[in-house]
């Protein structure tokens, strides 16, 4: 990656659709062009964002919540959440090979999940995002007492389930596994397809949290930009891209084969995009818990961006 300009904020964005409401005034008009006088825009996967603003490559990062560290300052306002269901973090799992004889039935019978989970020997993972990844380990671990053996692998859920119990995708993948559900299981055979994000809310009653803006403070001391800016910059660029809701799904129709109500629907109504007083909760709940598992260090305080200048 080139140096970036000492004179612009680095900014590591996810390329996948569920940030596109929050990236609006990047890339339209009419802001597009005052913003690029202040951030240079690098877009990525959630983990290799998280490891250019931890490195000091980037300035701003749209960054797993799992990647948060004391010295990272949360930006308040905008989160990428879901209330319940979110529909793109996946855990598919074989039915046929686990030796059940049971047929798969709704995802919200726990006693019947609980079971088909404990049989899980292992998981394909796609390792795009830590803080799914956290999840899917919190399940097995902390609701289930059970460790299954993960093992990273490209997000192809047929290739996936033809060597693992499990399959855990996440993002686009996961949207699209969603749609090509009778291929996938043409293949595999019977699953059980459990939206984490759902298993999280029913096991704990809080929204579940994929990322949120974190900056580097020091990123900060520069004068052609001020804190107050930067929360302003980023707030009305998700609240522009949530009343160009139409637009987007336009625009992502041609670049993801999921049909246009899917779209619609993903980012009306899936996705959560504020950082309420329930997701800072459900953040520091699953740190604590992350942390009690030794799956994360433990973060004690959550440090958020006070709003000066």
């Amino acid at each position: 990656m080139a140096p970036h300009s000492s004179t612009r904020l680095h900014v590591a964005a996810i390329n996948f659709l569920n940030p596109a409401p929050l990236m609006w005034d990047f890339n339209h008009p009419p802001r597009a062009a005052e913003l690029a006088s202040r951030y240079e825009l690098h877009a990525t996967t959630p983990a290799l964002c998280a490891d250019e603003l931890l490195s000091g490559r980037a300035d701003l990062g749209l960054i797993p919540i799992a990647s948060l560290t004391p010295d990272l300052a949360i930006v308040p306002g905008c989160a990428i959440a879901s209330l319940d269901r979110v529909r793109s973090i996946q855990l598919i799992i074989k039915l046929n090979s686990l030796g059940g004889k049971e047929e798969p039935t709704d995802d919200t019978d726990l006693p019947f999940v609980d079971r088909t989970l404990r049989s899980v020997r292992t998981v394909a993972a796609d390792t795009a995002s830590r803080s799914s990844l956290i999840y899917a380990e919190l399940l097995f671990r902390k609701f289930l007492d059970h460790e299954p053996e993960f093992l990273p692998a490209l997000a192809d859920p047929i290739a996936m389930l033809a060597h693992a119990d499990a399959a855990l995708l996440i993002g686009d993948p996961a949207l699209l596994a969603l749609e090509a559900r009778e291929q996938i299981e043409a293949s595999a055979g019977p699953c059980l397809w459990l939206d984490l994000a759902h298993q999280w809310h029913l096991r704990t009653g809080l929204p579940w949290v994929a990322a949120v803006w974190a900056a580097r403070p020091q990123s900060l001391t520069r004068p052609s930009l001020s804190s107050a800016e930067l929360i302003r910059d980023l707030q009305l660029s998700r609240d522009h891209g949530l009343s160009n809701i139409e637009s987007l799904v336009t625009e992502w129709s041609p670049r993801i084969a999921l049909p246009p109500a899917t779209i619609r629907r993903y980012l009306t109504r899936n996705i959560h995009y504020t950082l309420d007083d329930d997701c800072i909760t459900a953040i520091r709940h699953l740190r604590a818990l992350a942390a009690e598992a030794d799956l994360l260090p433990p973060l004690d305080t959550l440090n958020c961006l006070e709003s000066t200048g």
